[in-house]
């Protein structure tokens, strides 16, 4: 290492890809970019991208954003497509070929086979002029002046606009195709929108044996050996028919043993302590929503009784359980 100072080599080549990326957006045929959306939007299977290299890599990257905004689409190696994986692709799919230079040894095989299954093909190509560019029914210019890369050889510039042309294409198909954010948090459920738009009460909830609650008339010591049970911090005071008659946490319980004096206290049943016609959550309820419950108002509460449509108790949701779940 010597003491040259890199950064502006670092901004230089940004700058080179961020710029090539801009021509690229003037570069683009009106015409070819409507039948290519045409085309991707109107396909009744589902996108084929394929690449051999780099543009492999960008093939998946591709494929896999197009699949999660709603078009299903998938890669395959054209090796591995000349040795039976070609069987994948239906009459009713679309296929997107990358390629920088449209001369691709695997791919030029593969173009015959492809056309005698009748497919749509597109070309994301660098050369117009080439085999696949020639032989595609649909042309995307991504061809680039120069390489980032110092020797003008290792694929920079070329991939970098070729996966901007694939998200533009798939973001553009998300608008034709009217995906809404619930749409998207299906097809990620694991992330933070897809549980607040798809993650329920039900789904969080402690119900059944780990749903604890007590019945109207019971003693305020049979209180506390139910809340130390259930360890949730709270119980569900109910009525003969299950239906939910109120709640009683660990501060209602520590306020009214602090303010009675011990023969008061020998007395002391549940309907005195517990919260009558507490803030409640139905089992179908977004987890987001009952978060909201518990949030939005001047005084917040911990614990949800959670009741169906008879209010019949059937569970106990507690802020802890929603935060964990990564809401």
């Amino acid at each position: 290492m010597t003491d040259k100072k890199y950064f502006a080599d670092v901004q230089g080549f940004l700058r080179l890809e961020s710029e090539a990326i801009a021509q690229t957006a003037t570069r683009l045929k009106q015409d070819e970019i409507e039948r290519v959306v045409q085309l991707l939007a109107g396909c009744k299977g589902k996108i084929v991208i394929l690449g051999v290299g780099k543009s492999g890599i960008i093939a998946q990257k591709i494929a896999a954003t197009m699949t999660s905004t709603g078009t299903g689409a998938l890669h395959l190696h054209p090796s591995d497509a000349l040795h039976g994986g070609i069987g994948i692709i239906n009459s009713d799919d679309v296929v997107m070929i990358l390629s920088n230079s449209g001369e691709t040894d695997e791919i030029v095989e593969m173009l015959p086979y492809l056309k005698r299954r009748q497919v749509p093909i597109i070309a994301l190509v660098g050369n117009l002029n080439s085999t696949l560019g020639r032989r595609a029914d649909a042309v995307i210019d991504g061809s680039v002046d120069q390489e980032a890369c110092p020797l003008n050889l290792a694929p920079t510039t070329s991939t970098t606009v070729a996966l901007a042309l694939g998200d533009a294409l798939a973001l553009t198909l998300m608008q034709v195709k009217g995906l809404t954010p619930d749409d998207f948090a299906i097809n990620h459920p694991a992330g933070q929108l897809g549980k607040r738009l798809t993650l329920t009460v039900a789904d969080l909830m402690h119900s059944g044996a780990d749903n604890p609650t007590i019945a109207l008339g019971a003693m305020w010591v049979e209180v506390v050996k139910r809340i130390s049970a259930g360890g949730l911090g709270a119980v569900n005071v109910v009525d003969d028919a299950g239906r939910l008659a109120g709640i009683i946490t660990d501060g209602d319980l520590r306020r009214a043993i602090e303010r009675l004096d011990h023969e008061a206290l020998a007395k002391l049943h549940c309907e005195e302590i517990m919260t009558r016609n507490p803030t409640v959550a139905n089992p179908e309820l977004l987890a987001y929503d009952a978060l909201q419950l518990m949030e939005d108002r001047p005084s917040q509460i911990s614990v949800l009784p959670v009741v169906d449509g008879e209010r019949v108790c059937v569970g106990l949701i507690r802020l802890h359980d929603i935060v964990r779940s990564g809401l």
